[in-house]
């Protein structure tokens, strides 16, 4: 059954390479870059079944027509991929407030735009599914890119959330969790002014992204089309084969550790009680509901 997507950040890297796939195999797809010549090409390759559009997830405005323009142009909106991203390379002393603001802009609120410009219509048409473009950096985080790790924290936590919120009204989301891939993505990171005591272990980060495994990207579109068209998605998706041993390890660290502290952790409590606490019986009393 053809479907209808919007695709993020699809100038290049998974965002391109996953429009191309939907539509060769027979789907439509809006797809958005910051700078509409960087996909103006599907347009001329697939004709009508392509939109391309300019879309800056940083601009609120520009998110809200393109969406509705899309909307517009196929009456449906079936697949929804918050891809649009960028990175920073950076010890937490050295990021500057104006960098991190411009990662969390772009990595985090652009998403939320996104999304919210698009829930009144996937909740109209009863159906949909969100896909956020996450990171197997978003289970594990590494020095030096903790901001950008922070993000993907950040987008993990939205989209868990998200998932419990439109569940009845029949709308799927799903956290794609990219391990390590051979795209340009970081190629135009911004880079941090760096301090001296942070030499050493910069220099051992780079070296170990230099000599990292890196998947193919390509190999990526059959498990993205395989998600799209299952009944029943999953919350999270793993792509590449170091997610599942990152994530494996990572979880028995922190249960080893929180089960370490258990009585500790448990004493805190104190005596519990159940109690409404003033705001929370304010919220149950109601509050004036939107559209």
């Amino acid at each position: 059954m053809k479907k209808t997507w919007l695709i993020t950040g699809a100038s290049r890297g998974f965002g391109r390479i996953w429009a191309d796939a939907a539509l060769q195999r027979g789907d439509q797809v809006a797809v958005t870059a910051r700078k509409l010549a960087d996909v103006a090409d599907f347009g001329a390759r697939f004709g009508d079944a392509a939109l391309p559009l300019a879309l800056d997830v940083t601009n609120a405005e520009q998110v809200e027509q393109a969406v509705q323009e899309a909307y517009g142009r196929f009456g449906r909106m079936d697949v929804l991929v918050n891809n649009a991203g960028t990175s920073l390379v950076a010890a937490t002393e050295e990021a500057s407030d104006e960098q991190i603001r411009g990662l969390f802009d772009a990595n985090y609120l652009g998403m939320v735009r996104v999304i919210r410009a698009a829930l009144p219509l996937l909740r109209k048409q009863r159906g949909g599914h969100i896909l956020g473009v996450s990171s197997g950096l978003g289970i594990t985080a590494l020095p030096l890119i903790g901001f950008y790790c922070a993000t993907k924290w950040a987008v993990e936590a939205l989209h868990e959330s998200l998932a419990q919120e439109v569940k009845a009204f029949g709308i799927k989301v799903t956290l794609v969790e990219p391990g390590a891939y051979a795209t340009e993505f970081g190629k135009s990171a911004p880079i941090a002014d760096s301090l001296a005591p942070y030499a050493g272990i910069r220099q051992q980060f780079l070296t170990r992204l230099a000599t990292m495994e890196r998947g193919d990207p390509k190999a990526t579109p059959e498990a993205i089309l395989k998600l799209v068209d299952t009944d029943h998605p999953p919350l999270r998706l793993g792509l590449g084969n170091s997610i599942l041993p990152r994530a494996r390890a990572a979880y028995a660290e922190r249960l080893a550790t929180w089960e370490a502290w258990e009585g500790v952790t448990n004493a805190a409590m104190g005596e519990p009680k159940k109690t409404v606490e003033p705001w929370l019986r304010q919220l149950l009393q109601g509050t004036p509901d939107r559209a």
